[in-house]
């Protein structure tokens, strides 16, 4: 931490008069954070400002207190992965003058075993293709946040924060910056917390669950039809749908009818109720219907 905080105020004194490091303490030792503080320039502590969080959140809610503390024009989110180059938040900030109100920095890659890899693959499609949300599969958190577009983001106060579908919520203009650094595994988080993290996601942002029960329904009606018509088959001819000799059963062919018509009718209240939860919760949630950008008169 101490070379990631010189090498950002040498960075930033060259370049900004005013600015100010936040620093969010998730569960770390407060006398370590004290002992790598303490060394340093009196000129670079007196821009620090640190969080002590009280009980340990996950990476997106950490961030987003650290978010809540920022106050100045524009807020950098900017990770110890890149410690060894503090020019990139320049970078940022060059490319937000352009006309972006949020720039990213992107990966070529993930260095993650396979099913962590398979994981995020499946994830990341669900996303795309069940919500309207462009999300950027290889996005590194480190990005540059104007102060418009960080005030929208901070109104939508989900307990379900997944920042990255919140970037794309908002919306505005944003771009990226291709980098070497690839994307790594988040320290001491397994498999089974990346998909339950992910499962929040998808229910949160995307139709995915709500268009899995609409194709069971269907599904489920296909079968009956099946299943009908194969047991009045029997029932008349012997004969089963695929030409094998069947021994009727009295009952056997009205039960197989009831079970399949009942089966049918309980997929399709299973999907009207997914509809009138969901409704439910996007009015829980209360998210604006639009953000405004700007406003121009002639």
């Amino acid at each position: 931490m101490p070379a990631w905080l010189t090498g950002l105020y040498k960075e930033l004194n060259n370049q900004y008069s005013d600015f100010e490091f936040v620093l969010v303490n998730n569960n770390c030792d407060l006398q370590r954070i004290d002992e790598a503080i303490a060394p340093l320039p009196e000129e670079l502590r007196k821009n620090i400002f640190l969080l002590n969080l009280s009980a340990p959140v996950n990476r997106d809610n950490a961030l987003l207190a650290g978010l809540d503390r920022a106050n100045g024009d524009y807020a950098v989110i900017f990770e110890f992965d890149f410690s060894n180059e503090p020019g990139l938040v320049t970078q940022l900030w060059e490319k937000s003058q352009t006309g972006f109100d949020i720039v990213y920095l992107r990966a070529p890659e993930r260095h993650l075993p396979l099913t962590h890899r398979l994981l995020y693959r499946t994830f990341y499609g669900i996303l795309q293709r069940y919500s309207n949300l462009r999300i950027d599969p290889q996005a590194h958190h480190s990005r540059i946040i104007s102060r418009r577009a960080l005030n929208s983001l901070l109104r939508l106060r989900e307990n379900s924060h997944y920042l990255k579908a919140i970037y794309a919520l908002v919306g505005y203009k944003t771009t990226a910056i291709d980098v070497k650094q690839a994307l790594l595994p988040e320290p001491g988080t397994s498999l089974g917390a990346q998909f339950r993290t992910s499962l929040v996601a998808i229910t949160s942002f995307t139709t995915f669950l709500r268009s899995i029960l609409l194709w069971i329904f269907i599904l489920s009606c296909l079968v009956a039809g099946v299943a009908i018509f194969n047991a009045i088959k029997v029932r008349f001819t012997n004969l089963d749908i695929f030409g094998a000799y069947q021994q009727t059963v009295s009952g056997w062919a009205y039960l197989v009818v009831m079970i399949s018509v009942f089966f049918a009718i309980t997929c399709l209240n299973l999907y009207i109720m997914s509809i009138y939860l969901s409704n439910i919760y996007s009015e829980i949630k209360n998210r604006p219907l639009y953000i405004i950008e700007s406003v121009k008169r002639y």
